[in-house]
């Protein structure tokens, strides 16, 4: 019988596995021995997070490119056709969103293999829940371009689509560069228009705030440097 890829859910940030994992998520990724991730090291910090019970030497921990080519997913893939479950990790939140796992899954259905997605944290659900925008109609647009006349054209272009579809706008950003995108949706964007800051979710230093863009220029800005932020954008 072949195995089964599962879908394992990591910390967005430093806090407890209890805090952000469901015990049968983590009692799932503590059976298995072999892993996927973009990064072993970091794979290996978070299964020694979550207490795996065997000495982390003993397990396969095989690293996923950003863009593996049909025979890296086809070797990575292997092991489940020999009847081993593999555990595939992210580097934060849940694989497969937002991430080049979605690859090696999508070649996992091809192959007619067994998906597993096991419950646990996902910054861009999070953010939706608590931003008080539209959860019904929604798209996540990743990184938007670095420099500006790029950015401000995009940013505009967003909240156009934001506007006819009735549609709340998500995308991230490398978190050093956050105040530069910040200034930039207060810049292009219209008065009226809802924008929401969900800052380390999951972490102690958690912070979330809704308001018009006409509002967020009368308060000082939040300190957003280097902090992991979901930007979600909803326009009237």
């Amino acid at each position: 019988m072949s195995g089964t890829l599962w879908l394992l859910p990591v910390a967005l940030g430093d806090a407890p596995w209890q805090n952000y994992l469901p015990a049968a998520s983590r009692e799932a990724a503590c059976r298995l021995t072999h892993y996927v991730a973009e990064n072993a090291k970091t794979a290996r910090a978070e299964l020694k997070r979550i207490g795996h019970p065997l000495p982390l030497r003993e397990l396969t921990i095989e690293q996923l490119a950003e863009k593996p080519t049909a025979a890296e997913m086809e070797r990575l893939l292997s092991p489940l056709l020999t009847g081993h479950d593999v555990g595939l990790m992210s580097e934060a939140g849940c694989p497969a969103v937002a991430d080049p796992g979605a690859l090696l899954v999508r070649r996992a259905h091809e192959l007619g293999l067994t998906v597993r997605p096991l419950v646990g944290p996902s910054s861009l659900l999070l953010a939706l829940m608590a931003s008080g925008l539209d959860g019904q109609r929604f798209a996540f647009h990743g990184y938007l371009p670095a420099r500006e006349p790029e950015r401000g054209s995009r940013i505009a272009e967003l909240e156009k689509e934001s506007a006819r579809l009735q549609q709340t706008q998500l995308f991230i950003e490398t978190p050093y560069r956050n105040h530069a995108l910040l200034a930039a949706l207060l810049l292009n964007c219209r008065p009226k228009t809802r924008l929401c800051l969900a800052t380390d979710l999951t972490l102690s230093s958690e912070q979330i705030a809704t308001r018009r863009i006409a509002d967020w220029k009368t308060v000082a800005p939040p300190d957003l440097d280097k902090r992991p932020t979901v930007f979600l954008l909803l326009a009237d």
